[in-house]
């Protein structure tokens, strides 16, 4: 196992490293947007989809009265800092129109974007841990809407994420 010492989530790779992020979206057309996400991640700078998960359906977690979700899991192989991808999941989502600002925790939204794991900080090895940014993502062992959708593509990661336990 490597070295527990945290990441510089400013560190730029000397070559591209794995990430991993999820997809939701359960307001309007979800189906467009975990699209839309999947396509925009392909085409920005530093960033290509090498693996995506099938799209699962998922209770919403949450306040009640939210439809349910459209959930899926991108395997991506990027030249950009923890950071620098961040933003680019933030910007991402923005243009599909949320404003995590007015939302509520937890409740509805046109998309989700989350960095689950980006090169050596995945779960079972090393971490970053800065305001705004935890890699790997700190609840992904609670979720089973981004376990099922990873493990289809990692399931080594998925079976770290939860301590071991294999999915079939």
């Amino acid at each position: 196992m490597s070295e527990r010492t945290p990441i510089d989530p400013d560190l730029v790779p000397d070559s591209t490293v794995v990430a991993f992020v999820a997809i939701g979206s359960n307001l309007g057309d979800r189906a467009s947007h975990v699209a839309h996400a999947l396509a925009a991640l392909d085409r920005s700078p530093g960033i290509r989809v090498v693996r995506r998960s099938t799209v699962h359906e998922t209770d919403p977690v949450g306040p009640p009265g939210q439809g349910p979700y459209l959930n899926a899991v991108a395997e991506l192989a990027t030249s950009l800092s923890a950071r620098q991808l961040l933003a680019t999941l933030l910007d991402i989502e923005r243009a599909r129109g949320r404003d995590r600002a007015a939302e509520v925790r937890f409740g509805p939204r046109t998309l989700d974007l989350d960095l689950l794991a980006w090169g050596p900080a995945t779960p079972g090895g090393r971490s970053i841990d800065v305001p705004g940014l935890q890699v790997p993502h700190p609840r992904m062992h609670e979720r089973r809407f981004v376990l099922d959708p990873l493990a289809e593509i990692a399931p080594e990661v998925a079976a770290r994420a939860v301590g071991g336990i294999h999915f079939d």
